[in-house]
């Protein structure tokens, strides 16, 4: 099996440049550094590192499967998860790569989680050592739509280094449009059609083995083409629904922290959104939710599906009642005044 490595290339002036785009959209991924500062991150490092259990610990035993489990998701109680998630030179890259403005961007997946090493699976559900596959099948209700035209763009932010700790995440780069790996429709993995969903690389393999031996052979040639992601902690690696990618498996009771985030064009609206959803956060005692929007931009109040300024939700009377609802949260009207 390849054990080829990619690096990281930085981000200048805050921008991706036209190489890491076309990367992205002709091979399915770019690697980067330099997209969220280094202040944030330590912050929502410690965040992370106070509440997930360390490394080698009991409670560490118990966590096995992928996500917080709610701890870390967006939206959030705690402004520097949802400042990051909502990042304006973050928000800027995935529409760079979607070639779309802003305020076309829709968030549908904010989950900062732990990963732990251990010596075996525990189950064919387990995501330790995890068979090659697609996220499409849990983020859209149907089929990404051909390869020019990307819908959404998923990444993965690196709190961690993979000197450390390993866990890699493997990807197959594209090698152009008549790929042999990428043939259509892109659909043979377990969880998709009739295949059984198995998680496990060795217990997938030797499922597929057995009922569909011709999609065996063809995802054989797959882990053949993998390279592994040299994550170090910064690293955002950037790729698509429809690239071939696997998690591998940490080094035995080291922890990763890695936080995943989801993109998708306002348009596509059969990209679902992962968590209970926004307005399930609100009425909390806390009021946690009204006063992120509140304090939010407009750009990251787009993004999370509130009206655009000009947009024909927008007249005197509804302006003057989302106004009385938000504006004790300091919610400032006069953006979307001037459309009215």
């Amino acid at each position: 099996m390849s054990q080829r490595e990619i690096q990281s290339e930085p981000v200048i002036a805050s921008r991706l440049s036209q190489a890491q785009i076309s990367q992205w959209r002709e091979q399915g991924y770019t690697l980067v550094n330099g997209l969220i500062t280094p202040a944030l991150q330590q912050q929502l490092l410690d965040l992370a590192d106070a509440t997930f259990p360390a490394a080698g610990s009991a409670a560490a035993e118990a966590v096995t499967d992928f996500g917080s489990n709610g701890a870390l998701v967006f939206p959030s109680p705690h402004t520097i998860f949802n400042e990051i998630s909502l990042d304006a030179v973050l928000l800027q890259a995935v529409a760079d790569l979607l070639g779309t403005e802003i305020s076309q961007l829709r968030i549908t997946q904010s989950d900062l989680w732990p990963k732990y090493g251990r010596p075996e699976r525990q189950s064919e559900r387990d995501n330790r050592d995890q068979r090659m596959h697609v996220d499409y099948p849990n983020h859209s209700l149907v089929h990404p739509p051909r390869w020019e035209t990307p819908e959404a763009v998923e990444l993965i932010l690196y709190y961690s280094d993979a000197a450390d700790c390993g866990g890699e995440t493997a990807v197959v780069p594209r090698t152009g449009p008549q790929d042999p790996a990428y043939r259509w429709p892109i659909i043979d993995a377990p969880g998709i059609g009739d295949l059984r969903f198995i998680n496990d690389r060795v217990a997938a393999e030797t499922y597929l083995s057995a009922v569909a031996p011709e999609v065996a052979e063809f995802r054989a040639a797959l882990y053949e083409r993998e390279a592994r992601v040299a994550y170090r902690p910064g690293d955002v690696l950037l790729y698509r629904h429809d690239t071939w990618h696997r998690g591998t498996p940490l080094k035995q009771g080291a922890r990763r922290l890695a936080h995943n985030m989801t993109f998708r064009v306002a348009s596509a609206e059969w990209v679902s959104t992962l968590h209970p959803g926004w307005a399930w956060s609100a009425y909390r005692e806390s009021q946690f939710f009204e006063r992120w929007i509140g304090k939010a931009s407009v750009l990251q109040r787009c993004v999370m599906g509130f009206p655009a300024p000009g947009n024909a939700y927008w007249n005197p009377e509804t302006l003057a009642a989302v106004t009385a609802r938000y504006g004790v949260f300091g919610f400032d009207p006069a953006p979307y005044r001037t459309q009215v």
